[in-house]
């Protein structure tokens, strides 16, 4: 909502501007008026909607037209002042104020127009039957008030309608040729029905009626007047209410009876506790609230972040089969502008056998986003309106910082959940392999993935000494000289060589002696294909020995040309060794070690597993 609001007063002379402006600061008519008044400023403690206001007057003896012009370019809402008794003032409404205002302010963005009536004490009779025709020919015209400087009627009124016509513009809700909502608005006010629909039946029960009550306005509906609204419903529309609860078509015509009765205030009320601006769209404030990131710091979702995720993922798993159909992910992200997730998305996360992202996979892609880029992560959540169901004061209430990564390292402990891993080597060395390898798709699955829809990430769960964590692999393109900070930085190193093609292990040599020799970042070289033939590398020293020379862990064999899905083991280990970076290379050859961190990953996966069919089942 606007910080102030600008009322400026304009008309013919003698119309009694400033008697108006002087009756509302003085509560009495003034014996002497001048030819024009002092801009005032009201404060917002004495204002109904609690913004400071600022009033102008206008006088064509003291101002020029010059400086009328500059005024109407910075009021925000215009009276034009008549007196009821001067035909002739009325007449200059249309004739010639409405035409300037017009000409001097946007077309896009009119200024909202308030018709006056003054000195209606002179008069017998209504001036509403002049006025209503030209009211219903200009769509800026937001209200008329017939008032009296003089026996101080409508007075108070008339600046509150004035304010509230800035506050609470009918123009980007209604169109009153149609007699209907605008789409914005009704795009607007269907996206906050999707969001308050907690469990995506379509009907707003008295529970989600009740919690948006308090969400928009701070009070509880009473049972008895949670009927009245919806008898309301009933008596106009027969698609209004169903099974007791509110439809979008009786949540809408709702909305359109408060506009059209004159109470835009109730439907702004709960289009900007949603996060709309006066344009209709959602605000920069309210998407990106402000989040700092110190250095050497990563980003993740918290528990309550998760909780709400899961429950989002629940009401849109209509089939219950804990994987997100084509129509299920759509009708997910119908609360978006647009559609953020791609067809890379699926090459990204686990899925099922027909492709649809499984709840494992939905819950890892929040967790990258969340890691990578978590400015777009408060965006999302914006979108899903986190901030207003988990009633917190922003969606950044759902990130956890981690720890500067430099006090994890003096500590010998981290209490990150999310661990990256920069998986590096020559073109064709089997880099894009190794990641899908990662989500259980073995070499036929992995042929069948277009290269328009490929990945460069990979992220799922692994489990080390019994604990959850995310391991998110990146593929990191093979241009050596252009290798940036950012490339390099991670937790663990994968360097990629093809075991049969004899050129393919020098790149992993000379990347790792330019950019890791001295880094305290372990280092694993992948041996992958090992299901070829294995041909001798042209390098001066055989991958063994290189690992030998430079206190490495011997190449792990890989190969995803498996009849099952490959192998988890090598992620274990690599998520091992991102958690525990202080351990020597001789710790991490004992194979007690291996054993132990192995052993809880399988009974965490089988018992994790079995967890969820029970959560399923309870669902």
């Amino acid at each position: 909502m606007r910080k102030d609001v600008r009322i400026l007063l304009v008309g013919e002379p003698k119309v009694g501007k400033t008697s108006l402006i002087m009756s509302l600061v003085s509560e009495e008519f003034p014996d002497e008026v001048p030819l024009r008044a002092e801009e005032i400023t009201i404060p917002a403690d004495v204002t109904p909607e609690r913004v400071p206001t600022h009033i102008v007057d206008y006088s064509e003896a003291e101002q020029s037209d010059e400086q009328l012009y500059q005024e109407i370019s910075k009021a925000n809402v215009i009276c034009i002042v008549y007196s009821v008794n001067n035909k002739k003032s009325i007449e200059k409404v249309t004739s010639h104020w409405i035409p300037l205002i017009n000409e001097r302010t946007d077309k896009d963005s009119r200024v909202p127009l308030i018709l006056v009536g003054n000195k209606s004490d002179l008069v017998e009779h209504s001036s509403m039957e002049t006025i209503l025709p030209i009211m219903n020919q200009y769509s800026e015209i937001e209200t008329c008030v017939e008032c009296s400087a003089k026996n101080l009627k409508n007075i108070s009124e008339l600046f509150y309608y004035a304010q509230k016509a800035v506050l609470h513009p009918t123009g980007p809700l209604y169109s009153p040729e149609e007699k209907e909502m605008k789409p914005s608005c009704i795009k607007s006010l269907t996206r906050i029905f999707k969001i308050s629909d907690l469990d995506n039946d379509g009907i707003l029960n008295d529970n989600e009626l009740n919690f948006f009550q308090r969400t928009c306005f701070n009070i509880p509906l009473a049972p008895q007047a949670l009927e009245d609204v919806k008898n309301v419903v009933r008596k106009n529309m027969s698609d209004g209410v169903k099974d007791n609860g509110l439809t979008l078509k009786g949540f809408l015509f709702l909305h359109t009876l408060f506009i059209q009765r004159g109470r835009h205030e109730t439907t702004w009320t709960v289009l900007r506790r949603f996060g709309y601006d006066d344009d209709l769209e959602l605000t920069q404030e309210y998407l990106f609230p402000l989040f700092k990131i110190p250095p050497d710091c990563t980003t993740e979702l918290n528990h309550n972040a998760y909780l709400f995720l899961q429950s989002v993922f629940d009401k849109h798993d209509k089939d219950r089969d804990c994987a997100l159909s084509p129509d299920e992910l759509k009708d997910l992200f119908k609360v978006f502008p647009y559609m953020p997730w791609g067809p890379d998305v699926n090459n990204t996360v686990c899925t099922n056998e027909q492709g649809w992202i499984t709840y494992q996979g939905y819950l890892s892609q929040w967790t990258l986003t969340t890691y990578l880029d978590v400015q777009r992560c408060l965006e999302y959540l914006g979108y899903l309106g986190y901030s207003i169901i988990q009633e917190q004061e922003s969606q950044a209430a759902a990130i956890t910082i981690t720890r500067n990564k430099r006090i994890d390292l003096q500590k010998k402990q981290t209490q990150r959940s999310v661990f990256r891993c920069n998986v590096l080597g020559a073109r064709g060395s089997g880099k894009s392999g190794f990641l899908q390898a990662f989500l259980g798709r073995n070499l036929g699955r992995q042929k069948r993935i277009r290269e328009d829809h490929k990945s460069y990430y990979a992220i799922s769960t692994t489990y080390v000494y019994g604990q959850e964590k995310y391991l998110l692999l990146h593929e990191v393109l093979p241009d050596f000289e252009f290798l940036s900070e950012a490339d390099l930085a991670c937790d663990v190193v994968c360097l990629v060589y093809d075991i049969s093609n004899p050129r393919s292990f020098e790149y992993c040599a000379k990347v790792y002696k330019k950019h890791y020799l001295d880094s305290k970042t372990p280092c694993v070289i992948i041996a992958a294909k090992s299901d070829l033939h294995e041909a001798r590398q042209y390098y001066s020293l055989s991958p063994l020995d290189f690992c030998r020379k430079h206190k490495l862990h011997p190449p792990q064999l890989f190969t995803c040309n498996t009849a099952e899905a490959p192998s988890k083991e090598i992620y274990t280990k690599l998520t091992t060794m991102a958690m525990y970076p202080h351990m020597t290379q001789s710790d991490l050859k004992n194979s007690t070690f291996w054993l132990r961190a192995s052993v809880g990953a399988t009974v965490f996966a089988v018992l994790g597993f079995a967890m969820y069919k029970a959560l399923l089942k309870h669902r």
